[in-house]
């Protein structure tokens, strides 16, 4: 008798976020949600990571609209989002009281599955959240981000798992969000969770493709005892996305293993997508084939292109080779923190400043923050020049405590500030966007009654503002030599700006 492998498509968030920036607006979701809710999935992976910035950054789009429309397109399915912690959705810890509300007002709204992951691995920052999905009755799973160091071991991986499955945890996920789970190891990791953590333990795997390996590393997580796998339509997968749904049911034919998906929907889904996307052609990924190197320099595939666009605003386009060289470095001196947002934008930023202006000569206020621990632990000790060098930059002193124990009660302060805005509608879930985006809220607010964008125009009007540099912005002809006058640097990796002025030596 085969035993049964359950999928989680990915197609509604992480497929768009890792294929096309997070573009694709609601319009072009909605007519595969029927397909998708009667495909067999055990969930639909379609709300978190930076969906949430898209949708007002870009689309005029409500998120907890976009949000209460799947609830009602796909009422047969259990939805998931993808939930950075203590970080929400956001780039900085929120009060406790925070992270409560807004996981009461995502399961009001309509979640069902609550991926919780901590950028560093650390669990302090996952426990909040998880126990606040616990209360409201609704699916917690606990998230290892997985990475490679001479530290990350499988011993330590599964011990990670026993801590979340302490704290409540339904699943355990092993989220691998640069591709660099190889085959043995995925089986290994799984195979140990299993038995330290009891074989009724579910296990989640999540792989990305962009390495070519992760299809084989699927097959082996199964193998090992893997519940529950992501896997993204085919024509929303590969290069920097992830292995295609087709596929995976496909390789699973005479092996033992069965899924339980409906190939004539998934037809009608793949169709529907390779309909759309072409909509969406001006953010597609310009990763297409197979790229080993990240294995060395563990930058998630969508990043490496907007690095590379960065450093040619800065002209300094040639020096890509050398960025990707300096990430490891960077990744070592702050103590081997896992390569996933925020962590990538922080680390990827500052390998960046320090091929431009030599190592540690500027620093981002985030990356000190990170050197300092007001992100959290690391597997490994930081370098203590750079900490050094970090504490005079923020004037902080370094932290061991859980960051979120630092901060006060916030609620009342961010619902005021909130409500004085223009369009706000003084519901908690515009509190909550106010709250994670203090600084794009209060135009969508004001638009918010305009309706989401044409995706057209607002594809073109995002791809022209993206490739300008900022106003007034000096770049030096090729990024090489002294600096002589102040000069102000744009750098913008992910969707995470970074503005930072140096001073000549």
């Amino acid at each position: 008798m085969s035993r049964l492998v359950e999928v989680t498509e990915l197609a509604p968030r992480d497929g768009h976020q890792s294929l096309l920036a997070t573009r694709m607006a609601t319009e072009d979701l909605v007519g595969a949600c029927e397909d998708i809710d009667q495909a067999g999935y055990w969930s639909v992976e379609c709300w978190g990571g930076a969906t949430y910035d898209s949708c007002i950054r870009f689309l005029n789009e409500d998120p907890w609209e976009r949000l209460r429309t799947f609830r009602k397109l796909m009422p047969n399915s259990r939805l998931q989002m993808l939930l950075r912690g203590q970080n929400l959705l956001g780039y900085r810890h929120y009060e406790d009281t925070v992270v409560d509300r807004f996981v009461d007002k995502s399961a009001e709204n309509g979640m069902d599955v609550f991926r919780v992951f901590d950028a560093l691995n650390d669990v302090r920052n996952i426990q909040r959240a998880l126990a606040a999905v616990r209360r409201t009755g609704k699916h917690a799973e606990g998230t290892i981000c997985y990475t490679t160091s001479p530290l990350h071991t499988v011993e330590k991986f599964v011990e990670m798992a026993q801590r979340l499955k302490e704290l409540g945890s339904d699943s355990i996920c092993i989220k691998d969000m640069a591709a660099l789970l190889r085959p043995q190891p995925a089986y290994e990791i799984v195979k140990g969770i299993k038995e330290k953590c009891g074989k009724d333990t579910l296990v989640h795997v999540h792989v990305h493709s962009t390495t070519g390996v992760t299809m084989v590393s699927l097959m082996k997580a199964i193998e090992a005892g893997a519940d529950i796998v992501d896997t993204s339509i085919s024509s929303l997968s590969l290069g920097p996305g992830h292995n295609p749904t087709e596929a995976l049911v496909e390789m699973l034919q005479d092996t033992g293993y069965t899924t339980r998906l409906n190939k004539d929907r998934l037809l009608k889904i793949k169709d529907h997508f390779a309909k759309v996307r072409p909509r969406y052609a001006a953010f597609e990924s310009k990763i297409i084939g197979v790229e080993t190197e990240i294995f060395d320099s563990q930058i998630p595939g969508g990043m490496i292109s907007n690095m590379e666009s960065q450093l040619k605003q800065q002209g300094a386009g040639a020096r890509m080779k050398e960025v990707l060289a300096e990430v490891p470095r960077v990744r070592l001196a702050a103590g081997y923190p896992p390569l996933v947002t925020p962590s990538s934008q922080i680390v990827g930023t500052q390998a960046v400043f320090n091929v431009l202006m030599g190592p540690y000569k500027a620093l981002t206020g985030e990356f000190a923050d990170l050197m300092l621990g007001y992100y959290g632990e690391t597997i490994a000790p930081r370098d203590p020049a750079v900490i050094e060098a970090a504490a005079k930059h923020v004037k902080k002193e370094p932290i061991t405590c859980r960051p979120a124990d630092l901060l006060k009660p916030e609620w009342d302060e961010l619902r005021a500030q909130a409500l004085a805005l223009t369009g706000c509608n003084g519901t908690d879930e515009d509190v909550l966007t106010y709250a994670m985006f203090p600084q794009v809220a209060p135009k969508f607010f004001g638009t918010r009654a305009d309706g989401p964008k044409n995706v057209g125009k607002a594809i073109a009007d995002a791809a022209g503002a993206a490739a300008k540099p900022a106003d007034g912005q000096a770049k030096p002809a090729d990024g090489k030599g002294p600096i002589t006058s102040p000069v102000t640097y744009a750098i913008k990796i992910g969707d995470v700006s970074h503005r930072v002025i140096v001073q000549p030596a």
